[in-house]
């Protein structure tokens, strides 16, 4: 298969078509090899209109869906960016691309293990991964101007708006199964934080969270 080509036709015939327009999007995909941070076994399924099985139950994103996220994002080249769900490693690939700095978290350790290994294959160096637990690990102290949540959450909760910077904005996506729609927040430089429903949706639970989505930050 032509990779080249594939992922030529995945901008064209699945991103473009979904609204994402962005320059800095657009090149970032078309420059990055999915198929290098997809399992060797569904290489040639990298670029399809699918969500690439990985382990643990889990996928990559929805190549359009991908988009629509860094496209809603905004992010600029000084920005210091947290992904909540590693997962294979191409949006941490994405997001380090177009910021300074990226942090990823995922609770499986053999995630980060296999994407740390992949960045360094495309000479991305500007990225920090750590097996953690979103619910539980997560900092409270740095603040970020860009949150990306690779995975759903059943019912929205204010721990990842909490973590933004002012100015800082989150994408997640909120609800169950045909009901669920992604999320963009923004925290307005006087401290407000203002709730955006983007377009439906879906992503398999965060990690967690059919548990405890009553946790308070």
């Amino acid at each position: 298969m032509d990779m080249q080509q594939a992922r030529f036709n995945m901008i064209e015939q699945q991103i473009r078509p979904c609204e994402v327009l962005d320059d800095t999007v657009l090149q970032t995909m078309a420059s990055i090899p999915r198929d290098l941070f997809a399992p060797e076994s569904m290489a040639s399924l990298a670029y399809a209109d699918i969500e690439v099985p990985l382990d643990h139950g889990e996928a990559m994103m929805f190549p359009r869906i991908e988009g629509r996220m860094l496209q809603e994002l905004e992010i600029s080249i000084d920005d210091e960016c947290l992904e909540i769900g590693t997962g294979s490693g191409y949006v941490t690939a994405c997001m380090a691309n177009m910021s300074q700095h990226v942090d990823s978290i995922d609770i499986h350790a053999d995630f980060i293990a296999s994407a740390e290994k992949k960045l360094a294959m495309v000479n991305i160096s500007n990225t920090t991964l750590e097996a953690k637990d979103a619910l539980t690990d997560l900092s409270k102290v740095k603040k970020y101007d860009v949150i990306a949540v690779t995975a759903s959450l059943p019912e929205y909760i204010p721990l990842f708006e909490s973590l933004l910077k002012p100015g800082g904005r989150l994408f997640v996506v909120v609800g169950e199964n045909q009901v669920a729609h992604a999320m963009k927040v923004e925290h307005t430089l006087d401290g407000h934080f203002i709730r955006t429903s983007l377009f439906e949706t879906k992503l398999k639970p965060l990690v967690g969270t059919e548990k405890k989505s009553s946790f308070t930050f």
